[in-house]
C-alpha cells in the first residue's frame, strides 16, 4: 500500500510542475484537469485516502459544470490549492499526526533560547511553540547577542556552559546594556551546584532550571514569567531608557483625544519620528552607544516642544508625538525646526564625532469616527514617504497623494518537492504588507536559483530554504549568499527535518534567521513568514 501511495504523490507533483512551472503562455484545458483529478480519485479510493478521495470527487462536480473552460495557471493553482494541501499532509502523516496546528498571534511574547546543545535546544524550541509562544533560537553568544539588541525578546533562556563565552557572562553583559529594561532571563544548566546557581542569580539571572529539564515545568515557569513582565509593563507608563511616556500611555492618550474630539469637535495632530540609519550606529558604535543617542533624542524632543504636547517611544528608534488642537502644517513646521536643530548636535563615541537626523510622518485628525490604529497607520505612511525621498525630513499625510509608493521584495522559494513549492506561492500570494510587494520566484533546486542571477537582482531577499536538497545542499547556498557583497540583504528561513541537528546547528552558525522542522503546520509557516518580512519593513 505504501509503494502506491509513493506512487500517487510522485504523480502530483509532476503534474504540479508541468502545470506551474514550465514556461508556456497556453492555458490549461479542462478536461485535462479532470483527467488528473479522475487519476486521482481512482487511485486514492483504491488505497484509502479517503479525504482525497472525496475532495477530487468535489472538485471534479465543479469541473462538470463549467465543461469548457480553460484555465490559466493562477487560477489553477488557486483552485487545487486545498488537494495540493491535502496531499502534503498524506504524504507526511506517518509524523505530522500527533502535532497540533497552532495559531500564533503577531504580538505574541517571544522567547530567546541560547544553548550550544543542539538537541536540548530543538526539545525546548519545539516545546515553546506547540504552547503558542515565538521562539529564536541561536547556538552562539555572539550571534545570540545580536539578535537580543535587534528583537528585545520578552524573555531569555540561557544554557551556562556556551562555548566562546560563559552562560554567565553573556548574562553579565546583556544586564549590564539593559539594566533599565525588565527582561526575564532563565539559566538552564547540567550542573546543578550551590555555588553556580547563587553566581547565576548575582548576576541577573531570575530563575535557574537544572538539566534533565521537565518540559511541563519549564513551560509554567516560563509563561510566570512572561506574565509578571506584562504585569510591570503595565504598571509602568515611562520608558525605562529614554523616560518618555510608553506605548502603552499613548494608547489611554490618543483614545481621550478621540473622546475629546466626539465632544467638541477638536481637531488634533499625530507626529511619528524615526531616527536615520539608526542600526548603522548600532553597527559602528555599538548597542549602549545607540541607547544613549535614543536617551539624548528623547531628552531633546521633550525640551522642544511645547507644554500641550507629548512625547512617546513607540519602540525600538521610533517615537511619537501627540499635537493637541494642532493642524498637520503648523505640527509639521514645528518638527521641521526640530529636525534643523537636533541634526547640529553632536555624538562623541569612540573619539569619532558624528550627528544624527530624523524622518517623520504626521496625520491631522479631523474625523473622531476613525479608528486609533488606523490614525497610527495613517502617519506611518506618511513617515514612509519621508524616507523614500531620502529622509531627514517631514511628510504630511493629510497632503499625500494616493497611492504611495512600495518596496519590492525579492522572495525565493528553493525546494526540490514541487508539493511544498506550489502551497508556499500560494502562501506567499496571499499576503499583502502595507510598504513590501512581494516578488516570488519559485526554483527546484539552488543551481537553477543561481543560474537565474536572481540572487544579484537589486534589493532585500528573502528566501525560503530547503535544508536537504539533491542537487546543490541548502546549507551550500546558504553560505554561498552569505558570503556574497550583498549578504546583508539576504534573509533567510531554513525547512529543515526535524532529526537532523547538525544541519540546524550549522544552518544557525552560518546565518539563517530562523528554521522550520518538516512537517510543518501551514498556519504555522504561514505566521513565521509573515513575522521575519514584516521585522523587514
Amino acid at each position: 500500500m505504501e509503494k502506491y501511495r509513493t506512487l500517487l504523490f510522485q504523480k502530483v507533483k509532476k503534474q504540479l510542475i508541468d502545470w506551474f512551472e514550465v514556461e508556456t503562455s497556453e492555458k490549461i484545458e479542462n478536461k485535462d484537469v479532470y483527467l488528473f483529478l479522475h487519476s486521482i480519485k481512482g487511485t486514492a479510493g483504491t488505497i484509502e485516502l479517503v479525504g482525497l478521495y472525496q475532495l477530487a470527487t468535489k472538485l471534479m462536480e465543479t469541473i462538470e459544470s463549467i465543461e469548457h473552460k480553460r484555465w490559466d495557471r493562477e487560477e489553477l493553482r488557486d483552485f487545487l490549492y486545498d488537494l495540493i494541501g491535502l496531499s502534503y499532509e498524506y504524504e507526511h502523516f506517518h509524523v505530522a499526526e500527533e502535532k497540533t496546528e497552532i495559531v500564533r498571534k503577531e504580538d505574541e511574547a517571544l522567547i530567546q533560547i541560547i544553548d550550544d546543545d543542539v538537541s536540548m535546544l530543538i526539545l525546548l524550541k519545539d516545546a515553546l511553540e506547540e504552547a503558542g509562544f515565538m521562539v529564536i533560537a541561536n547556538t552562539e553568544a555572539e550571534k545570540a547577542a545580536e539578535q537580543y539588541f535587534d528583537l528585545r525578546p520578552d524573555c531569555l533562556v540561557i544554557d551556562v556552559h556556551l562555548p566562546s563565552k560563559s552562560g554567565v557572562q553573556l548574562l553579565r553583559d546583556l544586564q549590564n546594556h539593559t539594566r533599565k529594561k525588565f527582561i526575564p532571563t532563565i539559566m538552564i544548566s547540567s550542573q546543578n551546584d550551590r555555588e553556580l546557581r547563587i553566581k547565576s542569580y548575582k548576576n541577573g539571572a531570575d530563575d535557574f532550571i537544572p538539566k534533565p529539564i521537565d518540559l511541563e515545568e519549564f513551560i509554567v515557569r516560563v509563561d510566570r514569567h512572561i506574565q509578571r513582565k506584562k504585569l510591570f509593563d503595565h504598571s509602568n507608563l515611562i520608558d525605562e531608557l529614554t523616560q518618555v511616556y510608553n506605548r502603552r500611555f499613548l494608547k489611554d492618550s490618543l483614545e481621550r483625544l478621540l473622546n475629546e474630539a466626539k465632544r467638541s469637535g477638536i481637531y488634533f495632530t499625530l507626529a511619528i519620528l524615526d531616527l536615520d540609519h539608526f542600526k548603522r550606529i548600532n553597527d559602528t558604535y555599538g548597542h549602549i552607544a545607540g541607547d544613549r543617542v535614543l536617551a539624548r533624542f528623547a531628552q531633546f524632543l521633550k525640551n522642544s516642544i511645547r507644554s500641550s504636547d507629548t512625547v512617546f517611544r513607540y519602540g525600538g528608534e521610533e517615537f511619537m508625538i501627540l499635537f493637541p488642537r494642532t493642524r498637520d502644517s503648523e505640527a509639521k513646521d514645528i518638527l521641521s525646526r526640530i529636525l534643523k536643530e537636533f541634526s547640529l548636535e553632536k555624538f562623541k563615541e569612540n573619539d569619532e564625532s558624528f550627528s544624527v537626523t530624523f524622518s517623520a510622518g504626521v496625520y491631522m485628525v479631523d474625523d473622531s469616527e476613525i479608528p486609533a490604529n488606523s490614525i497610527i497607520k495613517t502617519a506611518d505612511q506618511a513617515l514612509y514617504e519621508a524616507k523614500e525621498k531620502g529622509r531627514a525630513r517631514v511628510e504630511s499625510a493629510n497632503k499625500l497623494e494616493l497611492g504611495i509608493a512600495k518596496k519590492k521584495l525579492n522572495v525565493s522559494v528553493i525546494d526540490d518537492d514541487a508539493i511544498i513549492r506550489t502551497m508556499l506561492m500560494k502562501i506567499l500570494q496571499s499576503m499583502e504588507f502595507e510598504h513590501i510587494d512581494l516578488d516570488i520566484q519559485v526554483y527546484e533546486d539552488g543551481l537553477k536559483f543561481f543560474h537565474s542571477n536572481r540572487h544579484e537582482e537589486k534589493g532585500q531577499h528573502f528566501l525560503i530554504l530547503d535544508g536537504v536538497m539533491p542537487i546543490m545542499d541548502g546549507t551550500e547556498v546558504l553560505q554561498k549568499v552569505k558570503q556574497a557583497k550583498n549578504a546583508h540583504q539576504f534573509h533567510i528561513l531554513m525547512l529543515t527535518g526535524r532529526k537532523n541537528e547538525y544541519d540546524i546547528a550549522r544552518a544557525l552558525k552560518l546565518g539563517a534567521d530562523d528554521y522550520v522542522t518538516k512537517p510543518f503546520s501551514i498556519t504555522e509557516l504561514q505566521a513565521r513568514i509573515q513575522r521575519l518580512i514584516q521585522r523587514m519593513a
